[in-house]
């Protein structure tokens, strides 16, 4: 993560989307390369791609506005997306000799934080594809605007992932935000104002990795790895014998059950916090994977209150409401209004801007961890025991010890070649909602929080359709 979330900085400013034809032509050109480049991608493969030539032809012809609400369990997803529009949806349409004005492209929603720990030319390359950014925990009404703007009037259909952020598990959909659902209705009111007749849609689509080959042997060395940095004797990740779902699991639970501990006595000694002991807990629960899952959540929750506290927020809402929260506050210590003109502030009155951001982005550290496990269950593995869970968890828990020793970002391992299964689903009507919405306020938020609940039972219909 960059320096700068150490020093206290003006407020964060908006990257308005500036659509670049020729960067466009440019990154679609090189994309496939890119993916083989800078991924363990190797093949990228979709279903019902029709259904998305038969949306753009539409769209093209003026009679629709649809958005592409996409799973997001990886950083990876707007890659494969893009690989989608540009490569095999034309691929599609000329197979079926239907005519689609070039570029097939989306619009696309993302988190304004993104370009604070991958790098300010991020904001760069996102803003020359269209992109439009927002800050996922207030009402950023400029982000929100610009949003709305773009579903009505934009130039391509749009994309965003409701989710908000990726979770790290392919068979395991987040609760979605209400946002998406929110910005179909405005689109939906807007064309209605305008007296415009386009049909409102979301489309739902799914996106599934899997691994071309098994990496147990991958996946044994890096638990050798875990291990050692967590202070667990060492299994040899090498021998052909460790390289199974029966010998690797023990010593996955075993891992989780040490990190579990190490982190209950750093709360309860540190920061005074209350925990249940783990040993009660055993005794009133035989199964190893459902203890783990009691004392995780009250480990994320503890670790959640230590921010909160911080920033003073009452823990209202799940776990990723809760993050998102967070992460906003303390950006407002951070990216401050009062630090506009940076120029006119005293040296004792930037010292101290950058005390308390540095104490902010400390206590955000407690939330990026909590992050990383909103989805983890203590099932996941036990209910589908496949190479690709085993995979998941334990680059989670990678991950955990990654932000442990470090506040760097980092490149999560590539443990093998990997196959990616795009599914769309069946669009979505906004329109057909649209007069319960507008009835009153009531029907409004009726309306919207039925759109998001149907939206996230087809993303995990799309789920359970590949499994």
């Amino acid at each position: 993560m960059s320096n700068v979330i150490y020093q206290a900085q003006p407020p964060l400013e908006f990257i308005p989307p500036a659509l670049n034809p020729l960067f466009l032509r440019v990154f679609d050109l090189v994309l496939p390369n890119w993916i083989n480049w800078q991924t363990a991608i190797t093949q990228i493969e979709a279903d019902n791609v029709e259904v998305l030539v038969d949306l753009y032809r539409q769209f093209q012809e003026g009679k629709i506005r649809f958005m592409l609400a996409f799973r997001h369990p990886k950083t990876d997803d707007p890659l494969c997306l893009g690989y989608l529009l540009s490569q095999l949806v034309p691929r599609v349409a000329r197979e079926q000799g239907t005519v689609l004005k070039s570029p097939i492209h989306a619009h696309f929603i993302y988190d304004r934080g993104i370009p604070l720990w991958a790098g300010s030319y991020v904001g760069w390359v996102a803003s020359r594809l269209g992109g439009t950014p927002i800050q996922r925990g207030k009402a950023d009404w400029t982000g929100l605007r610009s949003a709305r703007d773009l579903f009505a009037n934009g130039k391509f259909p749009m994309a965003a992932a409701p989710e908000g952020a990726t979770n790290g598990l392919s068979e395991i959909i987040s609760p979605l935000e209400p946002g998406i659902a929110q910005l179909g209705f405005w689109c939906a009111e807007d064309l209605h104002k305008a007296e415009r007749s386009e049909q409102v849609l979301i489309v739902p689509v799914g996106i599934k990795y899997s691994y071309v080959a098994a990496p147990w042997d991958a996946i044994a060395e890096l638990l050798s790895e875990l291990e050692a940095a967590s202070g667990l004797t060492v299994n040899p990740g090498g021998q052909a014998n460790a390289a199974s779902m029966e010998l690797l699991y023990p010593r996955l639970l075993t891992l989780a059950e040490h990190l579990l501990s190490l982190m209950e006595k750093f709360y309860t000694k540190f920061y005074h916090q209350k925990l249940p002991d783990s040993q009660d807990i055993s005794k009133g629960i035989n199964d190893r994977n459902e203890a783990l899952a009691v004392r995780l959540q009250a480990l994320l929750n503890v670790a959640l209150q230590i921010s909160e506290q911080y920033f003073d927020l009452q823990p209202k809402g799940n776990l990723s409401d809760r993050c998102r929260r967070v992460e906003q506050a303390g950006w407002n210590y951070i990216f401050r209004e009062d630090f506009k003109d940076v120029k006119g502030l005293s040296a004792v009155e930037k010292a101290l801007g950058d005390r308390v951001a540095e104490e902010a982005n400390a206590r955000m550290w407690h939330m990026r961890l909590v992050e990383s496990f909103v989805a983890v269950s203590g099932n996941y593995i036990r209910e589908k025991p496949t190479v690709e869970r085993f995979a998941e968890t334990t680059l989670i828990l990678w991950q955990m010890i990654a932000k442990i020793r470090s506040s760097k970002a980092f490149r999560r391992p590539q443990l093998g070649k990997q196959r990616v299964k795009i599914t769309i689903g069946e669009p979505i009507s906004i329109s057909e909602r649209y007069p319960v919405y507008k009835e009153s306020r009531l029907g409004a938020r009726q309306a919207v929080a039925d759109l998001t609940n149907d939206l996230q039972q087809a993303m995990e219909g799309l789920i359970f359709r590949n499994l």
